[in-house]
């Protein structure tokens, strides 16, 4: 398994004017990192929807981003963001055995300790 990394919401802007849902791209990835099967993607991609609609009030923008993880975020894409682009292409929907859920888990860790989890078209914070 790869080291985890983000792009934000991929194909998609993670602020506008009013809003900043940068995060629930970033919690996204994540899942999409990680992999499973296609109900865990779905949950994935259904959290990913109401985090949006509860950051930015737009259900339209909600219910877009959703149709388009749910169009084009699927394993069979050769994508850098398709579901379980943490592991090698071909993976598809499958269930993490215990070894590589720990892995994932360890992976995860040293992300977070690196500041990985941050979404990275953010603003760097003045030191």
């Amino acid at each position: 398994m790869k080291p985890f990394r983000t792009d934000g919401g991929s194909l998609y802007p993670d602020r506008d004017a009013q809003s900043d849902w940068g995060d629930c791209c970033v919690a996204h990835d994540l899942a999409y990192w990680r992999g499973g099967d296609a109900a865990t993607r779905l949950q994935a991609d259904e959290a990913l929807r109401a985090c949006v609609l509860r950051t930015t009030g737009n259900a339209q923008q909600a219910a877009q981003m959703f149709s388009g993880v749910r169009a084009g975020g699927g394993p069979w894409w050769p994508t850098s963001y398709r579901w379980a682009y943490g592991w090698p292409y071909g993976r598809g929907h499958a269930l993490l055995e215990s070894a590589e859920r720990e892995r994932a888990d360890t992976l995860q860790k040293q992300a977070e300790q690196q500041g990985a989890l941050a979404c990275p078209s953010r603003p760097a914070q003045p030191r």
